[in-house]
């Protein structure tokens, strides 16, 4: 779809995200003013950083406690991302089959719960990030797809989810009318939300329990009891780093984590007639069950934020400007509003962004804290990381309180993503060429299954499966 068909709305491209176009930039933070010690340092300051702040001052305020962002707190993936609270997990199968199916199931309730934790927890803190606990809607317009949709709906029943609820077109079309939709799946667990909103909220509430954040104060490089930067060192017993998709800047980890790109647009608000075209009045985040999936949420301003891959990649794992995309990108995001919802052809855009999310080499989100050095980190989310940062940050929490005698192990430390290992990415091309060769072949398998009529999955996509070590 040429721009050329839109209204006259000039997209902005970059500045961050629309929802710091929407709320405002942050007032910065001081930096780091000299060599300090604390009891534990957290880099970074999204969501991981700042919730593992606030849960740990929470539970022992004596601890002191600083955080160290590069920019400004949700400058990255937690600025930027969706808006879906939900509770999806990286890696989950992969723990199953590692620790059994019923290691899996108490990873699964246990993010469950974590949807009504944030929610109950911004409730407490007076945080209003335009929380709608609406669920999760995934909806299949294609045989193959419809295939798939009932094979997740099995599966997820079997990890304990019997909430959950499968629907016919007629059915799905009375939640929301995607246009061809045949099927869809909906789970309880799952809330629309303003990140920016939550990740200054969350900010705030750490500092009022006394958290030191300093900003514009890049961490360089960590090793064990030191965090240096270029403005001093600060150190402390417990060094743990937040960072998700930022963590390849970091000295020494370059194949750690992949720093894969995910691209959004903001439309223009809707009209009433127009939304009565669509429905969406349960304001369900919604997503498919295409290989190279979108994912979309109805604003509390009535807009349409809908999300995708771009570009997934940059070579040597760099990072974006201040989350300027491609105007490709933003094309390609536009033809999926466009084939889901027709009658919204010409709709402006109003805003486009790109941000980066941490991508490990098994695609399995963990939490770990190395008792020899006082190390921990959490992440590697693959893009589900909203909620997936609370528990990690509330399991980061535990761990240090055990590894410091203040308590015993916990549910949440045994569950089967703690201290999990995972070998690093490939050098340079291998990792470039992987990644592009993988997405390229999901969107082949796509157009594929958009114009064919089997209910089979394309075997590009089991091909692109085996080359992304998911498989």
């Amino acid at each position: 779809m040429s721009s050329t068909h839109r209204s006259a709305t000039t997209t902005v491209n970059g500045g961050i995200s629309y929802w710091y176009a929407d709320d405002g930039l942050p007032d910065t933070r001081e930096p780091l003013p000299a060599d300090a010690t604390a009891d534990v340092v957290i880099v970074g300051g999204g969501y991981t950083g700042l919730w593992t702040a606030y849960y740990l001052k929470k539970a022992a305020p004596f601890l002191r406690i600083t955080v160290l962002e590069q920019k400004f707190c949700g400058y990255g993936a937690s600025g930027r991302n969706g808006g879906w609270l939900y509770n999806g997990v990286a890696g989950r199968d992969r723990y199953a089959k590692l620790h059994g199916h019923d290691a899996a199931v108490r990873l699964q309730q246990a993010m469950n719960d974590t949807v009504t934790e944030v929610i109950d927890v911004a409730k407490a803190e007076d945080i209003d990030a335009d929380i709608h606990h609406g669920g999760v809607l995934e909806v299949a317009y294609t045989p193959a797809q419809l295939a798939r949709l009932k094979a997740f709906h099995t599966t997820e029943v079997s990890y304990g989810e019997k909430e959950r609820t499968l629907h016919g077109a007629r059915e799905t079309a009375e939640r929301i009318r995607v246009a061809g939709a045949v099927g869809s799946t909906w789970t309880p667990h799952g809330a629309r939300l303003h990140p920016v909103k939550l990740v200054k909220g969350l900010a705030r509430a750490a500092e009022a329990l006394g958290v030191t954040i300093h900003e514009s104060t890049p961490v360089t490089e960590i090793k064990p009891k030191h965090a240096i930067t270029p403005y001093g060192t600060v150190r402390a017993p417990y060094i743990l780093r937040c960072t998700e998709g930022f963590t390849a800047s970091l000295a020494g980890q370059r194949r750690t984590w992949l720093p894969m790109n995910s691209s959004m647009i903001a439309t223009e608000p809707l009209t009433p007639a127009q939304w009565e075209s669509i429905g969406w009045e349960g304001r369900e985040t919604l997503g498919d069950m295409a290989h190279a999936y979108m994912y979309a949420q109805r604003t509390a301003d009535d807009r349409i934020a809908l999300g995708g891959r771009g570009v997934p990649y940059r070579f040597g794992s760099r990072t974006d400007n201040d989350g300027r995309t491609q105007p490709h990108t933003v094309e390609a995001l536009y033809d999926i509003l466009t084939r889901f919802f027709p009658q919204l052809t010409g709709l402006g855009i109003a805003h486009a962004w790109s941000g980066v999310l941490g991508v490990p080499r098994d695609w399995c989100a963990s939490v770990s804290l190395d008792r020899s050095t006082g190390l921990g980190w959490a992440g590697g989310y693959v893009g589900s990381g909203v909620a997936t940062a609370n528990l990690a940050a509330r399991t980061l929490r535990d761990l240090v309180q055990q590894d410091s005698g203040q308590s015993g192990p916990t549910d949440l430390t045994a569950l089967p993503w703690t201290n999990h290992k995972v070998r690093k990415w490939e050098p340079e091309p291998f990792r470039w060429l992987g990644v592009h060769g993988m997405y390229a072949t999901y969107h082949a398998a796509d157009r594929r299954e958009l114009t064919g009529h089997s209910a089979d999955s394309s075997r590009l996509a089991k091909t692109a499966d085996k080359l992304a070590g998911r498989g």
